[in-house]
């Protein structure tokens, strides 16, 4: 079991909501997916007052946690604002934070991060921070009171997986006991796959799925790629050699000349 905030979770499948051809398709991959948790954009809940209720409803009725994120947020104020709005509307303390400084790759902006979880985790959220993978950045994440850490892949909806594989390696090793959750980049099963086998707790994934050509097949495909990349890294995959070894022994064998 995944334990986040101390709620535990069975499944280790995040997954997005936002982009999916229609509700109908949505309930159907969230299904798909045994994702326990969605991540929901509190701007998109306010885009309209009808449009919104009916998207809040859906998601209640699927029977999952909710993470609100601060999507689209470029600044500490505005994301600490938009994390008390989502409070209000979705009760809960759950915070995906993001502060967003620089458009074209929407990496976060590191410095305004770490000055909203501060006063998110003062306040009694229970902050998510989307990062780089930057170590320093973690630690002061930690220090601010993040107990969770969500480092990328790659840049969001870029579909290009693991980019920086030494950096998340690194941060793995660095901190053994804190929950780290990959966020964004991820583009198909096997990237997901291959982040549990480097050691992550989970994925959280939307782009991949929502803008698949069947979205609800490929939710059920992350949800098999990531069960299979965590059962793989309990087993304890074997090391890469220099050298080729023998499968077969050798020693015992009939040598004819």
């Amino acid at each position: 079991m995944l334990t986040l905030y101390g709620t535990e979770i069975r499944s280790r499948l995040l997954l997005g909501t936002s982009r999916y051809p229609s509700p109908a398709v949505l309930a159907d991959a969230v299904k798909a997916s045994d994702a326990q948790i969605v991540t929901v954009s509190l701007r998109r809940e306010a885009s309209g007052e009808r449009a919104g209720q009916g998207f809040w409803s859906l998601v209640r009725d699927l029977g999952v946690r909710v993470l609100p994120n601060t999507a689209g947020c470029h600044s500490a104020k505005e994301a600490v604002t938009t994390a008390q709005m989502a409070r209000e509307v979705f009760g809960t303390s759950w915070i995906k934070l993001e502060v967003i400084g620089e458009d074209d790759t929407l990496q976060p902006d590191v410095f305004g991060l770490v000055e909203a979880a501060r006063i998110l985790a003062a306040d009694g959220f229970e902050v998510f921070p989307y990062m780089t993978e930057d170590l320093i950045v973690a630690e002061k994440l930690l220090a601010a009171g993040c107990r969770v850490l969500m480092p990328w892949g790659a840049p969001i909806g870029s579909g290009r997986g693991l980019n920086n594989l030494f950096g998340l390696k690194t941060l793995r090793a660095h901190f053994p006991d804190v929950p780290l959750v990959i966020d964004a980049g991820i583009g198909v099963p096997s990237h997901a796959a291959q982040a549990m086998e480097l050691g992550f707790d989970a994925v959280l994934i939307n782009t991949a799925v929502a803008q698949a050509a069947d979205p609800v097949k490929m939710a059920a495909a992350f949800a098999q790629a990531v069960q299979a990349g965590h059962a793989a890294r309990q087993a304890g995959p074997m090391e890469p050699r220099d050298m080729a070894v023998p499968s077969t022994p050798v020693i015992g064998t009939a040598f004819l000349r």
